[in-house]
């Protein structure tokens, strides 16, 4: 298996570059892959990508680069399966959480247009559905809440429908009634309180649209409303596809690089999860959205609007994207993990650079933050660079009581295990990498700019790279 994916992920010839691609660039990209963290005092050592998607069982990639504020190239690598077709620039693959900025986009459209206003109670925008437990010591959750994840509403994420087995009404999900593998969607903790991700709110917004709008078909809403207007003609909030447009997307492989039994799952939350897309109408998203903020083009929002879309509202997050840094090293930027599928977006709101990396595999966002820091150095971009940090000698009191099983509020667990003189975490159940001890009670991982940071009960924090979620100790 693993010699057949390098067959395939270095098949990256047959996807032909766009006439205004630099070759000694992309090639840099290419071979200059790095790591997220380097330990202080060792030599990076870059990596080939053909090398790295046979390492992590990715089979396909595909990027789209912005630089001079257009589409400088792109490029894809592998096959749409092991021994399928060869991935190309136009390969449909899930954006997953990506959808869920320009659902934002969107929904602020509507605002514009006087269907929304941003602090009114969400409620008092339908007749049927309502958000339960809406009023939280008096205060209503509101359209601004929601899209910037501070509504205090339920479920993180959503882990969609494999082929064959029943798919829920959008109602139903949100009620958690059956058939839905999630539970509903209510307010837990007092709306403008606390940052908390919750893909449960934007099916909450994707309600309200359909039901302001008056439209039953929420692909065709955003399809009217963004995809057209910004010219993304390869995407789609369609849920399933139909069998010509399934024909031309990357299918989702398991971390161990094999397909996912059934192809694609059926996201019925498609303002959370549903697009459909590549990575260059991604680009096109964020070259717009830089422009609009500009107010140099505005497509779909008034450069208010945008400007406001890019304003933190807590936490780093505004409404519908993660924002870091300011001036010139200001960046907007999401991440999606749909089954099968990883993608990352990340650009500049004053230069105009930026990089879109879409993969069909679970150990894409490994990959896709390697190519992120490699497109970062060939272009010495200010920020989204390798870190260096330094690596303590761990004390016998650690290595004995951390190892032990993590749970992550709403998103998952992670094991610590004890081998040989140090300590390894699993973060999934298909890999495992050493875990470095550093300043305080903190512990770090070259793969990923995350840091564990423990408390004396064993309980603490995730945090890093936009990331801040509190974890307790369950074994």
């Amino acid at each position: 298996m693993k010699h057949s994916s390098r067959l395939i992920a270095s098949a990256s010839l047959l996807a032909a570059l766009p006439a205004f691609a630099q070759p000694d660039r992309v090639a840099a990209v290419e071979q200059g892959l790095l790591p997220a963290v380097v330990i202080q005092g060792t030599m990076p050592v870059k990596r080939k990508l053909a090398d790295e998607m046979a390492r992590l069982g990715v089979p396909g990639v595909s990027v789209a680069v912005i630089h001079g504020g257009g589409i400088e190239w792109a490029k894809a690598y592998g096959a749409v399966t092991t021994g399928g077709a060869a991935v190309t620039p136009t390969t449909l693959f899930q954006a997953a959480s990506i959808s869920k900025p320009v659902t934002a986009m969107a929904a602020l459209s509507m605002t514009e247009h006087g269907q929304f206003a941003l602090d009114q109670d969400i409620n008092s925008y339908s007749q049927h559905w309502k958000l339960p437990n809406n009023s939280v010591n008096g205060t209503p959750a509101t359209l601004r809440e929601l899209l910037s994840h501070t509504a205090g509403t339920t479920v993180h994420g959503f882990p969609g429908y494999a082929g064959g087995t029943p798919v829920p009404t959008l109602v139903q999900l949100l009620n958690g009634a059956p058939p839905s593998n999630t539970r509903g969607v209510h307010v837990s903790t007092r709306p403008g309180s606390v940052w908390r991700y919750s893909g449960g709110g934007y099916e909450v917004v994707q309600y309200m649209m359909q039901e302001r709008s008056k439209s039953t078909d929420f692909a065709a809403l955003m399809d009217a409303a963004v995809l057209k207007p910004l010219g993304m003609r390869d995407s789609t909030y369609a849920q399933p596809l139909a069998p010509a447009l399934l024909s031309r997307a990357a299918l989702p492989h398991d971390g161990k690089g094999k397909p996912i039994a059934g192809g694609p799952h059926t996201y019925p939350e498609q303002a959370a999860a549903g697009l459909w897309t590549t990575p260059s109408d991604l680009a096109r998203f964020a070259i717009e959205t830089r422009l609009s903020a500009a107010g140099q083009s505005n497509k779909v929002l008034s450069q208010s609007m945008t400007q406001l879309m890019l304003s933190p509202v807590m936490s780093g997050f505004g409404l519908g994207l993660r924002i870091d840094g300011d001036g010139q090293s200001q960046t907007f930027s999401h991440g999606g993990s749909n089954a099968g599928y990883r993608a990352t977006m990340v650009a500049y709101t004053e230069r105009g650079d930026g990089v879109v990396v879409m993969t069909n595999g679970e150990n894409g966002d490994e990959l896709a933050g390697e190519v992120v820091r490699a497109v970062a150095a060939e272009y010495n971009w200010p920020t989204q660079r390798m870190k260096e940090k330094r690596a303590l000698q761990p004390t016998a009191e650690q290595l004995r009581a951390l190892p032990g099983k993590y749970e992550v509020a709403g998103a998952g667990d992670f094991t610590i295990r004890r081998t040989g003189d140090g300590l390894v975490v699993e973060l999934t159940s298909d890999s495992s990498e050493p875990i470095y001890a550093g300043p305080g009670n903190s512990w770090f991982i070259l793969s990923r700019d995350l840091e564990m940071q423990f408390e004396g009960t064993g309980n603490g924090r995730i945090v890093g790279n936009g990331v801040d979620m509190p974890f307790t100790r369950t074994k």
